[in-house]
This record gives C-alpha cells, structure tokens and sequence, in this order.
C-alpha cells in the first residue's frame, strides 16, 4: 500500500513580491503554515516582515506571486471577497489591540460576530464567555481606556478568536505591554489557539516570544528564510 499524501499546508504564500512606490518591501518572499501549527516570523525593523503579514492575510494584494488558502489564491480574489475572508476565517491581534474605543470591552469582543449578522443576544453571549476564557471578564463594561494594557491586549485576543478562526495573525501582540503581561497574554492566545487547532502567524523581533511558536521564518531584505524551533 503507498504512502498517503502529505497534506497541503493550510496557508502558503510563494515567490511574494511587494513594492510602496520606488520602494521594495518583499523580494520573492515565502511562507508555508499547517492548521494548528505556529510560525513565527521575525526580522529587524523595515526587514518586510509586517508587510508580508499583511500579504497572506489579504490585507493588501502583492505586486506579484502567489498566497493560497484552502486551494484558492488570495491575489486574485476581489476585495469584497478578501473582506469576507478576513471577517469569518482570520482573526487578527496588533500591538496596540485597535479596539474601538467608543465601545465597552464586551462590544468590542462581539463586533466582527454583529459585522456578519448575528443577532446581539448571541454576539453578546459568545463575547461575554470568550472574556472570561481570556480572564477578563470583569472589565465587560468599560471602555479600552479605562482598562490596563495587559487586559486590552487579552480583549484583543479574545476579540480576534470569537469567530473561531482557522488563521491567526499576530503583529507584535506583546509590544507595548511589560514583561510579565506579555507572558500572560502570550500563554493565553497560544494556548487557545492550540486548543482549537487554528494556526498561528505570529510577527515579533523578540526572541523570548518566538519561543512560543513551532518553527520561524526570518524576514531580511524583503526575502525569507525557514528555520527550525528546537524542540
């Protein structure tokens, strides 16, 4: 009896190129993730690494390449599906958390869920027990400015998680937080993610976060390369 197959990667971006006007920020770059797997992708400050984030994710379209999810290729879908893409399947933490700061923390969790129809009683339900997943619970009512910068990251977590993504993406999620609430929240995010199998594309410069992750891609000059995480 042959072997089977290997499966195909979930996400896998090929031969990336991308340039802001006279200026290349991706040379050829690549990027292979499985379902459940995290890759970390580090490189200095202006390396592309952020950029190429934005690529696989169907933020913005690359100038030239291929960035495949689940047999269809992100580069040539139309906007409106891309959108689509980014509201059901891929969840997204940023450094800063980018909550919407007119809403409470509760809100904020449920506002990709009433952003693709569901009614606010189950939005609301849904935001209120990933909440109390990510140990933030008691801050459901206030608004991001009156809460710290660990328990705003941790609703960004939770925020990017209720739509129960198959993709992650995490750009520098512990940035602007303190060491010990980057720990926090880096156990918080990776272990939910594991838990439920979703893969993770996680862009940081430091070392002590990649150690979270499987494997790392590191982002030079706009051209990557593929290293193995020891076990």
């Amino acid at each position: 009896m042959s072997a089977a197959a290997p499966a195909e990667p979930l996400l896998v971006a090929t031969g990336v190129h991308k340039s802001f006007g006279p200026t290349p920020a991706l040379r050829g770059a690549s990027l292979a993730v499985d379902a459940g797997e995290v890759v970390a992708v580090m490189g200095p400050s202006g390396s592309g690494k952020s950029t190429l984030l934005h690529c696989v994710a169907g933020v913005i379209r690359p100038d030239d390449g291929v960035v495949g999810y689940r047999g269809r290729d992100l580069v040539l879908m139309s906007d409106r599906e891309r959108s689509a893409l980014r509201r059901g399947e891929f969840g997204f933490v940023f450094q800063f958390g980018q909550l919407v700061p007119e809403l409470t923390c509760l809100e904020n969790v449920a506002l990709p869920l009433r952003l693709n129809g569901m009614r606010w009683a189950e939005a609301g339900r849904r935001a209120a027990d990933w909440l109390a997943r990510l140990e933030v619970a008691d801050v459901a009512g206030q608004r991001p400015g009156e809460v710290s910068g660990g328990q705003g990251q941790r609703v960004a977590v939770a925020r990017a998680l209720v739509t129960e993504p198959r993709v992650l993406f995490a750009d520098e999620p512990t940035g602007a937080l303190d060491s010990l609430n980057g720990e926090r929240v880096m156990r918080l995010l990776i272990g939910m993610a594991r838990d439920r199998g979703v893969a993770v594309v996680l862009v940081t410069h430091e070392p002590r976060v990649a150690a979270y992750a499987d494997r790392e891609v590191v982002v030079r000059d706009g051209r990557t390369r593929d290293l193995a995480v020891a076990a």
